[in-house]
């Protein structure tokens, strides 16, 4: 009966490690994984089995080096709290600075310039064409000639702006009047 009702209140609250190795090793894997995920993975808007795959894996093989074996709760608390105080740092510097704002978000990558498909950019972030057609179809636009620009967002999702007027496009227009 004592094992039910008994807590062990030392091993519960009292830490087994230094705090301040917590939160050391909490910031360098945290900053650490931040910038894998920053300038490795793709940028795509939808989240795959693969995608989720890759993240959990990367949390379990940073489990130990973020925080050794940690038993008591202090510790976990200690942990958490740098990685919050972590994400809401760079958050915070992305949005009062420059060089911070770069190295946090991804500035939008165009994918179709004056109805032109920018293949290169298409084939880093792994889109297809077709994928592309989709979602013209979906925001109205029949063709992709009909499209100004489209750019993937810093989110992830693609932003399609049609050529105003709905036809192929002013440029096109211009230039056969000057012909």
């Amino acid at each position: 009966m004592e094992k039910l009702i008994g807590i062990d209140w030392h091993s519960l609250l009292v830490p087994t490690h230094s705090i301040a190795e917590m939160v050391l090793r909490g910031t360098l894997m945290y900053l650490g994984i931040f910038l894998v995920f920053r300038f490795w993975l793709r940028q795509s808007g939808g989240i795959g089995i693969a995608d989720v795959l890759v993240i959990v894996v990367i949390a379990d093989a940073a489990q130990n080096a973020f925080a050794r074996e940690y038993k008591s709760v202090t510790e976990g608390a200690a942990l958490v709290l740098t990685i919050v105080f972590w994400d809401f740092v760079l958050d915070w510097l992305g949005y009062r600075f420059k060089f911070f704002g770069w190295l946090t978000r991804r500035p939008p990558l165009l994918l179709i310039r004056d109805g032109k498909l920018l293949r290169k950019n298409l084939r880093h972030e792994m889109i297809t064409v077709d994928e592309l057609e989709s979602l013209a179809r979906k925001s109205g636009v029949k063709s992709l000639k009909q499209v100004s620009t489209a750019c993937m967002e810093e989110n992830g999702e693609i932003s399609i702006v049609p050529w105003s007027g709905g036809s192929e496009g002013k440029k096109r227009k211009r230039r056969n009047l000057g012909a």
